[in-house]
């Protein structure tokens, strides 16, 4: 029996539509499946909501409906056509009021008290209902909730437990003992940090005379399951466990890879994980916690504070395909990013409609008008073909090894430098010279050598544009079908500029991506009322208390800088770099190793003294100057292979940052 590659988001409250946090697990996991299964895997991929607790309740008892009536009404109408406009391909959409789920459930619940471990006992504590869970005194921050900062009240009521706690040691030694369990590894060491100190149960119900929405406890009718509890076995439930069923379940589980954000980790990695142990079921390989998309002024995204991202005015302003990209282009998997839309301007035109769009739009133009619209034949060297046939064999497996990884943004980045090279090919080959000149031979190796590496890029792109790259394989004349054996094909060979049929038939059409010189009309009205509300919300502010008057401390007047001749400035080389990675230095509190692109054919590694002012997740994603020609320097034993551009003297204040792609000579 061959296992089928499962892999999972979360499954999403219905009580709002989906936002841009939404849509970023969801098609950062419908990439991965697209990936799989143009790599010929049974793909399972499952998505969802959940639909019970006490929020989903107040919901509905607001809009005068029943429960299941306001989850219905959310699903048909936001949840299910977002997702299709998304091109989500998933292959469960996974509700929880699901007959098989809620039996799935019961079984579960009925197999672990019978186990001995589910046990009723008496609690007091403060629960949150923004959160759905109880907190500890010493877990409240400024006797908030620490999860959501909403009120939080005293509660005293009996409750069914799960024996969380007896699973605690196993836990540790299987994230111990399996390195890739856990990622990023920030993460996992957030996981460990946690699990260092000791582990309560976990309570299990709710009372019916408190909560009523929810699945019956089969040993207990005054009580429902709690949402998490419930919601989570539904990763179980959708490939068809039951605790006395038959095996076919296991062709798919368990889970090869399980998204979540980094705000639900805990109850991904700690409640879940330690439910399968109990069960004596296999973990999942992968538990991935990527960050969280932030607005322009750094704070979370909130839908109270206005500064949510409206996903369907992107998608009506540049495409679905342009959206897909930029949320895996745009941050590594994993970290955290800011989203501005004068940023996703920069990346649609710099990425999109001038480097792809470009080599594309030339390749087939010049073809139509000078070669009659047919794949030429490969006829003559020019000297500049075996560069790019070079890098595309380079290419293939970077890409491949980074979507294995789970580094959606580094395999992006892969086919961006081929991308690159092929217009640079194209100025340096100088088709329209050749064709000048009368050198048709010459001529027709070019072109076909920049149709090539259109193909390749479009190929490798599916996952990500499925409907762009698909239709830019038909300009090529090729289907999705051929493109992906292509790509089998040359996994097994070696990757060539060799996929195209001399004589086939080739359509220009209009440019795949259409440069935006301004912002659409409906994202420019959206932040027209973005500023409006936080005018609003400036002026609603309290006016601070004036400052006490103190005595100006005497500032020594900083040293002017030693003059240099203009010769000894020019031997400095900056470039934008893009930081890909970062992490605390192993010996030094105040530095950071950073892996940054550089436009090279590798990352540059760079130790910054910046861990004062910056936390590795915040570095993630921006885009710095480095001085690209330091000779290396060893920064307490750890390789140092150039600097990065910072303000501030004795104090770190921010980084010199610019809007460009790596590898920009900074003037």
């Amino acid at each position: 029996m061959t296992k089928s590659f499962y892999i999972t988001t979360p499954i999403y409250y219905v009580n709002g539509r989906p936002h841009i946090g939404h849509a970023y697990t969801t098609i950062a996991a419908d990439a991965v499946a697209r990936y799989q299964r143009a790599r010929g895997r049974e793909v399972f991929f499952l998505t969802g909501t959940d639909e019970h607790g006490q929020k989903v309740l107040e919901k509905a008892q607001s809009r005068g409906m029943t429960p299941l009536a306001h989850a219905d009404d959310m699903v048909e109408t936001a949840w299910k056509p977002v997702m299709e406009r998304l091109g989500i391909t998933h292959d469960i959409f996974m509700r929880t009021t699901e007959r098989f789920h809620v039996e799935c459930v019961k079984a579960v619940l009925q197999k672990l008290y019978d186990q001995d471990q589910l046990y009723k006992d008496s609690y007091e504590g403060w629960y949150s209902p923004s959160a759905e869970r109880f907190w500890t005194e010493k877990d409240l921050v400024d006797g908030k909730c620490p999860d959501t900062g909403q009120a939080v009240y005293q509660v005293q009521e009996s409750n069914w437990f799960f024996k969380m706690s007896q699973w605690q040691g196993a836990l540790v030694r299987h994230i111990e003992e399996n390195p890739g369990f856990i990622r990023p590894e920030n993460r996992r060491n957030e996981v460990l940090g946690f699990l260092r100190k000791p582990l309560g149960d976990l309570c299990i119900s709710r009372p019916k005379a408190r909560m009523s929405w929810g699945i019956d406890l089969p040993f207990d009718d005054d009580f429902v399951t709690y949402v998490w509890f419930d919601a989570l076995l539904n990763y179980a439930s959708a490939v068809g466990y039951r605790p006395s069923g038959t095996e076919d379940w296991k062709r798919r589980w368990p889970a090869d890879v399980q998204l979540v954000g980094k705000d639900i980790l805990t109850t991904h990695a700690v409640y879940w994980m330690t439910m399968l142990l109990a069960l004596d079921l296999p973990l999942p390989g992968t538990l991935f916690a990527h960050g969280w998309w932030v607005a322009a002024d750094g704070q979370k995204m909130s839908k109270s504070l206005g500064n949510t991202v409206e996903v369907d005015l992107l998608i009506d302003g540049f495409g679905v395909d342009a959206l897909r990209y930029f949320l895996l282009r745009e941050i590594a998997f994993g970290g955290d990013g800011q989203f501005t839309y004068d940023g996703f301007l920069v990346r649609y035109n710099a990425d999109l409609a001038n480097d792809l769009g470009n080599l594309a739009h030339r390749g087939l133009s010049m073809t139509g008008n000078w070669l009659g619209g047919v794949v030429p034949a490969h006829e003559r060297d020019t000297g500049l073909e075996a560069p790019v046939a070079a890098l595309l064999a380079q290419v293939v497996p970077r890409y491949d090894a980074a979507f294995e990884a789970l580094d959606l943004q580094g395999a992006l980045v892969a086919v961006g430098e081929l991308v690159r090279a092929g217009n640079k090919y194209i100025d340096d080959s100088k088709p329209w010279a050749l064709n000048r000149d009368g050198d048709v031979a010459g001529l027709r190796t070019v072109l076909r050598t920049v149709l090539e590496l259109a193909h390749a890029a479009a190929a490798l792109l599916l996952p990500v544009m499925p409907w762009k790259a698909a239709e830019l394989l038909a300009k090529l004349g090729r289907s999705v079908d051929d493109a992906n054996e292509t790509l089998r094909r040359w996994r097994a060979d070696g990757a060539a500029l060799d996929a195209l049929a001399p004589g086939a038939t080739l359509t220009v059409g209009d440019p795949l991506f259409p440069r935006h010189r301004e912002l659409p009309p409906g994202i420019a009205a959206e932040l027209d009322r973005l500023r409006a509300l936080a005018v609003e919300l400036e002026a609603a502010a309290p006016t601070p208390e004036p400052p006490k008057k103190q005595k100006p401390a005497k500032k020594k007047a900083p040293e002017p800088p030693a003059e240099i001749a203009y010769e000894d400035f020019a031997k400095l080389a900056l470039r934008t770099g893009r930081v890909l990675s970062a992490e605390r230095h192993p010996s030094a509190d105040r530095l950071l190793v950073l892996q940054v692109d550089i436009g090279e054919e590798r990352p540059r590694q760079i130790v910054a003294g910046i861990a004062s002012r910056f936390a590795p997740d915040d570095l993630v994603g921006r885009t710095v100057v480095v001085v690209a020609n330091l000779a290396p320097a060893m920064l307490r034993g750890v390789q140092s292979q150039g600097m990065i551009l910072a303000a501030g003297a004795e104090q770190v204040i921010d980084l010199v940052t610019v809007a460009a792609e790596p590898g920009e000579t900074v003037r």
